[in-house]
């Protein structure tokens, strides 16, 4: 009788083996980035989108490489301090590796890098993001929407009803608060009306070179770098 698949053993052993090997290749081309590149910078984004980033990383290939991941990897990449670190002062960008962090190694002035922080592209919120704007739908017709959306829409918390085949709102209804976090089915209702309140951005927080070290955001604690 031939064994069945479905009592097969299967070991997990090569999926542990290649999470290292994936960070040792990402240690390793970060190094080679060291070495391909003049210049190295540490960077935070705001709403981060793989599409959008992935979309301004090709923009920008020809003349650098960016690293997004582990903030530990990306320190053992360059020294954590003085003794391992594998550039003369490198070792001072990886203090400031923390949250939302990316490592960017260019050959780019430090001129044409700063105008990284002029790039947006909007996207829609995600829920737990802050509201910009009150939004609030008016008692009335909604026809931007076919009647078939009439059940999603009551889904989603609106006080909706159908008349004579077009969805009407019974009562006005706030799907947001300005300064206040998205709930899920406010992040949903954006979507289906189109409102973007999510920016991607990057801002630069320091930059190294062979020859300098600059602090961007003064208003980082900068006592423990040395």
């Amino acid at each position: 009788m031939p064994i069945s698949k479905r009592n097969r053993t299967v070991t997990l052993s090569k999926a542990k083996k290649k999470g290292k090997e994936h960070k040792e290749a990402i240690v390793n081309a970060i190094k080679q980035a060291l070495e391909d590149y003049a210049s190295a910078y540490v960077f935070t984004f705001e709403n981060m989108r793989n599409q959008r980033f992935k979309e301004f990383r090709e923009q920008h290939k020809s003349t650098g490489r960016f690293f997004l991941g582990s903030n530990k990897v990306m320190q053992i990449a360059l020294g954590r301090s003085v003794a391992d670190e594998v550039k003369p002062g490198i070792h001072k960008l990886s203090k400031f590796l923390r949250g939302d962090a990316g490592l960017l190694c260019t050959n780019l002035a430090k001129e044409e890098v700063q105008r990284f922080q002029e790039y947006e592209e909007h996207d829609f919120a995600r829920t737990g993001s802050i509201a910009t704007e009150k939004v609030e739908l008016k008692e009335g017709p909604l026809d931007q929407f076919t009647h078939e959306m009439e059940p999603y829409l009551r889904k989603q918390g609106i006080p909706v009803r159908l008349n004579k085949g077009i969805i009407e709102l019974v009562s006005n209804f706030v799907v947001c608060e300005k300064g206040m976090p998205l709930s899920p089915e406010s992040a949903r209702t954006l979507r289906l009306l189109g409102i973007k309140m999510a920016t991607f951005r990057l801002h630069l927080v320091c930059c190294w070179t062979p020859e300098d070290f600059e602090v961007y955001n003064e208003e980082l604690d900068l006592s423990d770098v040395e």
